[in-house]
């Protein structure tokens, strides 16, 4: 499947998905990353994102490219609570129409409805390229990550969040799970360890830290299931959506179930890579 091909169909997920995701997730599109067990998802959600800003030191002034950058919730918290200057890209209409329509007190996100790897972002403008959960959705993702060194200045920062398989899952949760969700999900590629960082030192960069996170993640699907028992009880539409059988991304439940139990028995991992340019 080619590149624009790929693209469309991850756009046209996410769009015909839209009013659900933001019901399920709200405004940030990603994990929560649990510090503190005591957290709600919002605050897990939150500290992921904080914690991204300060991989990539975000200050006043930074100028910083988001990957996949969702409604544009990230770009919001790195402009309003950090200063930073932020180029975001998604290519889904409805997440940037969303995104557009936002307040933002600090500089305003330059929100761009475009594939990445066909900008016109100036060489060595940016300061720091972030992708949180988005190289997944994106076939030849070492392409992109071609194309973030060409934007970031030299000294520049690179902050990835990623999906990724076990190095050697058995067979079964590759029949069950793992190729499942990439199908149902709009993956790409799910990428194990090993490969991402060989993507990231063949564009270029030096790595700076790689931290497996998966068990801090996790329990975001735990929540997730849980909103969408509770949608299919209280929502009509959204039980509908569920049990209409002419509906191709009613699977998208599924989905979340397999997701869920590849957590559990470590066959999919999260992975929080920190690059040097």
């Amino acid at each position: 499947m080619s590149a624009t091909r790929k693209s469309t169909t991850v756009a046209s997920h996410y769009d015909r998905l839209d009013r659900f995701y933001r019901r399920l997730w709200g405004d940030h599109l990603h994990h929560g990353l649990w510090a503190d067990p005591s957290w709600s998802q919002a605050q897990a959600v939150r500290h992921l994102v904080h914690r991204v800003a300060r991989e990539a030191r975000c200050t006043n002034g930074t100028r910083v490219c988001d990957i996949g950058s969702g409604y544009g919730a990230p770009a919001r918290l790195f402009s309003e609570e950090y200063g930073t200057h932020v180029t975001a890209f998604t290519v889904s209409e409805a997440q940037h129409a969303y995104a557009v329509m936002q307040p933002v007190d600090g500089p305003r996100p330059d929100y761009r409805l475009q594939d990445v790897r066909k900008n016109d972002v100036p060489e060595a403008s940016m300061d720091a390229v972030v992708a949180i959960e988005s190289l997944s959705h994106i076939e030849n993702a070492a392409d992109v990550l071609c194309e973030a060194a060409r934007m970031l200045r030299p000294g520049g920062r690179l902050v990835i969040c990623a999906w990724l398989a076990a190095e050697e899952p058995p067979g079964w949760a590759r029949r069950w799970l793992l190729n499942p969700i990439r199908e149902e999900g709009r993956l790409a590629t799910l990428p194990t360890a090993s490969m991402l960082r060989t993507w990231i030192r063949d564009a270029g960069f030096s790595i700076e830290r790689f931290d497996d996170v998966s068990r801090q993640v996790r329990r975001t699907w735990r929540v997730v299931i849980g909103r969408i028992l509770h949608a299919v009880v209280t929502d009509p539409d959204a039980r509908r959506f569920l049990l209409d059988a002419s509906e191709p991304d009613r699977i998208f439940a599924r989905t979340v179930v397999r997701i869920w139990i590849a957590y559990r028995v470590e066959v999919l991992r999260y992975g929080w890579l920190v690059a040097r340019l």
